[in-house]
């Protein structure tokens, strides 16, 4: 049997194209998951802008967000059955989920929420993932004290969108969120922000509330841009944690003079180095999915495409690309 999926095209790997693949059966702890929706974010644009760069011996299957039903399990499963209905963001060494069926290591996996469609689900779980290890895992800040203050620069994206309520649910931060435009910033608002900036002149605007310095910042676009003022911006011993790759050195002496820490959150650190907590990654999500059904939480879901084809496919990718979405992009199959 065979499955249909949409990768990069190898002969022009700025290109998609429709492929068929040979299914195979679960390995020990793995899921073969029949994929429903999948969402498409700056990680897929990413490694398809190093295709085009670096070329491709054969095609390759992107997509790491997803809702779908399990079909079989690994003989090491456990916590999954057949006709269960899951969501995971996936492993960026394995074929992606922009495909009708996946195997996915069901230890990143959680049941998917009971309260969201498949498309709405499919949003979530990179985003949510990345949010949670960067708050929690990286900076810490639910064991910040009253008082303090988390900027988050890119709140109305799809991680910001989580971030701003999973900070606002598990600590007493002031959070304060970067938009630009009156939409984004209410956007930031609804989901919880006590504060929203203009990202243009951060110093400038966080001045006019009578703040000079945040004791947190999580930095979810433009690393390099926003280097030089987030070094500024954080407090003497404070922590930075940022998902974006510099292109650029980052000078590290006002760091260096605050005492100040530069964390990263990379949310495939599990899955790739089969980590000693991988099952981690499926415990957040078990958390995430309880907070969007008692309604703590809701989906980032914002746009919509029908079916996995060429041209859905590039048109959600070229959706990320201009970069000014507003949570999700989501392919129904």
């Amino acid at each position: 049997m065979t499955i249909r999926a949409i990768a990069v095209n190898p002969e022009k790997p700025d290109q998609f194209i429709e492929i068929q693949t040979d299914k195979h059966g679960p390995e020990d702890y793995d899921l073969l998951v029949e994929v429903k929706a999948a969402s498409v974010n700056p990680v897929d644009t990413k490694v398809h802008k190093g295709a085009q760069k670096n070329g491709l011996q054969q095609p390759r299957i992107l997509g790491w967000d997803a809702s779908g039903v399990v079909l079989e399990v690994g003989s090491k499963v456990n916590n999954f059955k057949p006709g269960d209905e899951v969501y995971y963001a996936g492993d960026i060494t394995r074929p992606g989920s922009n495909a009708t069926q996946q195997l996915i290591d069901s230890r990143i996996v959680g049941h998917k929420p009971a309260s969201l469609n498949w498309a709405e689900a499919a949003a979530i779980p990179l985003t949510a993932l990345t949010a949670w290890e960067g708050l929690f895992d990286r900076l810490h800040i639910d064991q910040a004290a009253e008082g303090k203050t988390l900027l988050i620069v890119g709140g109305a994206g799809g991680v910001g969108s989580l971030a701003i309520p999973f900070a606002k649910l598990h600590s007493k931060v002031k959070i304060i969120a970067t938009a630009s435009q009156p939409d984004s910033a209410q956007w930031c608002k609804d989901r919880g922000a006590d504060l929203v900036i203009n990202y243009k002149d951060m110093p400038a605007e966080l001045e006019k509330h009578g703040l000079k310095q945040v004791d947190y910042i999580f930095c979810l676009n433009d690393t390099d841009g926003h280097w030089n003022t987030l070094a500024q911006l954080i407090a003497p011993q404070g922590q930075i944690c940022t998902i974006v790759e510099n292109e650029k050195p980052l000078d590290m002496e006002q760091l260096k003079l605050k005492s100040a820490a530069l964390h990263w959150e990379f949310m495939y650190t599990r899955s790739m180095y089969t980590t000693p907590d991988i099952a981690k990654q499926g415990e957040i999500l078990a958390a995430t999915a309880k907070l969007l059904d008692e309604g703590k939480v809701t989906t980032s879901l914002s746009k919509t495409l029908h079916g996995l084809s060429v041209e859905t496919l590039t048109q959600a990718h070229q959706l990320v690309l201009e970069g000014h979405m507003r949570g999700k992009v989501v392919l129904v199959y």
